[in-house]
């Protein structure tokens, strides 16, 4: 992580800010943190790239002039590793909402396991999970799925530049992605149980890249709002 003291910061000229998001935290609860104490500052602050909040990771966050760049920044290819849970499903594909269906997984090898991800490596479609903040007709698909109506989902074209599975303990297995931006890894995990002829939800899920940016240079949010407050005082 890198260290406070070592910074100069110029938030109103724009700083470009690699955050460390906790787990529970939405991505906008971290710019809300970081506006927060930059008050009395009145400086825009914005986030290049959601994630989820049981996801943790690198979160880029820019504030000022900065945020003019924030699209470029966002559209840049990702890198996460993670845990998925197979045997099971879950309405949210992940540990949101809790299981609804589960599935033996005797007889699964390791080498059906493997075999697996070459599928969704290369350009795919896929549906976004319905627990997800897309829109449709200006209306959050979590919103409509929280309120159990139904929604039509529309593919989307992404592109997965590696799949791999890097432990295999099952239930659990590990595994590390590169995709583009706008990849659904819940959707991916998904498909991956149903590729199986079984079921998965993911279970943990880092972000560890975006771009040339790396999550072992980002800051604890914790630690850099303590900082800026202190530098206040």
């Amino acid at each position: 992580m890198q260290k406070l003291e070592d910074r100069a910061f110029d938030f109103a000229a724009g700083e470009l800010l690699l955050i460390n998001k906790p787990y529970k935290w939405t991505s906008f609860d971290v710019v809300g943190k970081i506006r927060n104490s930059l008050k009395p500052l009145k400086l825009k602050v914005g986030h290049a790239g959601t994630l989820d909040p049981l996801a943790t990771g690198l979160l880029i966050i820019c504030t000022g002039k900065l945020t003019k760049q924030i699209d470029t920044f966002q559209a840049q290819e990702k890198e996460y590793t993670g845990t998925m849970i197979l045997g099971a499903t879950t309405p949210s594909f992940d540990m949101e909402t809790t299981v609804n269906q589960e599935f033996p997984t005797t007889g699964i090898t390791n080498e059906a396991i493997h075999q697996a991800t070459a599928p969704f490596e290369g350009d795919i479609q896929q549906y976004p999970p319905a627990h997800s903040a897309v829109k449709v007709n200006g209306e959050r698909l979590y919103v409509k799925a929280r309120l159990g109506e139904e929604t039509e989902l529309r593919l989307r074209n992404v592109t997965v530049s590696a799949f791999e599975i890097t432990r295999i303990a099952l239930p659990e297995i590990d595994f590390r992605i590169v995709c583009s931006k706008g990849t659904y890894i819940r959707s991916i995990i998904s498909d991956f149980g149903k590729q199986l002829n079984n079921g998965a939800y993911l279970s943990k899920l880092t972000r560890t890249r975006s771009g040339d940016f790396l999550l072992e240079n980002a800051f604890e949010v914790t630690d850099l709002v303590s900082y800026l407050r202190s530098k206040k005082e």
